[in-house]
């Protein structure tokens, strides 16, 4: 008997979201797509019970606008255990290790109900360490709760049901937003994280805010010196100017909408219809920004094991593996080089703000750069491939449409032949050149401090949410299209 058979009784019994059953009405997708939204701000600000004030430390804090979620929080791991429990499934699929069909509806349950336990037990892998080790989200001592009174284990224990109820929570939330709302929940929580973010760095009234920064240097509370002379110019431009970062942050703006706009456009007609004539765009970023949630959440995956090592070792952690500063950051090792580059502190050397030499933060600078771009580009090959984004799965749902290439036979196999063309090359191009820009937006510097990936999904899932809603709005007048799109 193979695992399918032996699993199965388990993974269908999955609890599930049930699908909407025919068209949902684009008003009811706008409503419901709302209500997830305001559930998740108003989960985000409901702290966790039993929580020592002061002391905790975020493991994901670099990481916080692709992984959402809030430090402290009900919704402490955010979408982590969800994108880890993706990162394993495609790498498993990508071997071929699981033997799951996605065309045959039996598999699709399974893997869905795969999906669903991965992430379960990525929730408790990843909430167990916040609770028990040392450091990250310290208990109090004892609590008094509905007239008990709990020891220290106790609040430990309590604390740690909540933020494995936060992590079944915002895993529900985002199949609620898929099957009855417009975009994924995953999308619109970064887009929230981000978005937040960036308006609190434009317009908060304390120390980092874009306006208040500029009003204490207008009025001389805030002394920069010369800017020809000294450090006067590296403080406008990188420290309470934020010149650099508020051109970045326009720059990365303006590449991913421009970016998304770029596009190979594959002529089709109808096989039935005299003069129907479409076309199939093939996007330069084919596999969108989303991949690079998998590579960035690998890398604080990386992270969260240095520091939990670093939290339970202490001075008898192996100095080739790191040393960590009092913030605990890496400072030198292994788990040093391979941490992702935040912001110019980490890498200007020459600036005084860097205590490592420069030959370690080149080496450092060329390991991010090289993982992003090699990872973006391999995980943006498995995102086409098990989102049937591919060049097999793409001529079948062309061929389903009854569409067909003007001037060859309408065969699906020779369909699949023509996007064999574009759609490997431009998803290896777009991929690579997705990391790149991440690399370079954390290197300089964004308004509110938002991580370049961050951005960049925020960004590229905004202008698709765009399209999509515009898609909506397109069938929702014209009812015969959701035939054609296969949206009935």
């Amino acid at each position: 008997m193979g695992w399918k058979e032996a699993a199965e009784p388990v993974l269908t019994r999955m609890p599930a979201v049930r699908r909407p059953e025919g068209h949902v009405p684009f008003k009811r997708k706008l409503a419901w797509t709302a209500g997830i939204l305001m559930l998740y701000f108003f989960l985000t600000n409901i702290s966790l019970l039993g929580v020592q004030s002061g002391g905790a430390t975020d493991l994901f804090g670099e990481f916080r606008a692709i992984l959402a979620g809030s430090q402290g929080s009900l919704l402490q791991v955010g979408i982590g255990p969800i994108v880890t429990a993706s990162i394993v499934l495609q790498l498993l699929g990508g071997a071929n290790l699981l033997g799951l069909d996605t065309d045959d509806p039996r598999d699709q349950v399974l893997y869905q109900g795969l999906q669903k336990l991965l992430v379960v037990v990525m929730v408790v892998l990843t909430g167990l360490p916040i609770v028990f080790a040392s450091g990250f989200l310290p208990a109090q001592s004892s609590l008094q709760f509905g007239g008990l009174t709990l020891d220290h284990m106790q609040v430990q224990l309590l604390m740690f049901a909540q933020i494995f109820a936060g992590g079944i929570l915002i895993l529900y939330m985002d199949e609620v937003v898929s099957k009855w709302g417009v975009g994924s929940g995953i999308g619109l929580f970064i887009i929230a994280g981000v978005s937040q973010r960036l308006v609190t760095g434009l317009i908060q009234p304390t120390a980092g805010g874009f306006f208040y920064d500029w009003y204490q240097i207008i009025t001389g509370q805030v002394a920069v010196g010369s800017v020809f002379a000294g450090d006067g110019l590296y403080t406008i431009l990188f420290q309470e100017g934020h010149i650099i970062a508020l051109l970045t942050t326009v720059l990365i703006f303006a590449i991913v909408v421009y970016a998304e706009s770029v596009r190979v456009e594959i002529p089709l007609s109808h096989a039935r219809v005299k003069g129907a004539r479409g076309r199939f765009p093939v996007k330069l970023i084919y596999a969108s920004v989303l991949p690079m949630i998998l590579v960035r959440a690998l890398q604080a995956n990386v992270q969260f094991i240095g520091q939990i090592m670093s939290s339970q070792l202490g001075a008898n952690m192996p100095e080739f593996l790191g040393t960590y500063n009092a913030n605990g950051q890496p400072v030198s090792g292994f788990f040093y080089y391979v941490a992702p580059i935040y912001s110019p502190n980490d890498w200007m050397w020459w600036t005084g703000e860097v205590s490592q030499a420069a030959w370690m933060v080149m080496i450092r600078v060329s390991i991010d750069l090289v993982f992003m771009i090699a990872g973006g580009a391999i995980f943006a090959v498995f995102w086409v491939e098990t989102t049937d984004m591919g060049p097999e799965s793409t001529a079948k749902q062309i061929q389903n449409s009854g569409m067909q290439i003007p001037g060859f036979r309408q065969n699906v196999g020779v369909i699949e032949k023509v996007m064999e063309r574009y759609i490997p090359q431009v998803t290896i191009i777009g991929g690579a050149l997705v990391g790149l820009l991440a690399v370079w937006a954390n290197m300089l510097g964004t308004i509110g401090s938002i991580s370049g990936t961050g951005l960049l999904l925020a960004v590229s899932i905004t202008y698709k949410l765009y399209e999509e809603i515009a898609e909506e709005q397109m069938m929702e007048m014209h009812p015969m299209m959701r035939q054609m799109f296969g949206k009935e």
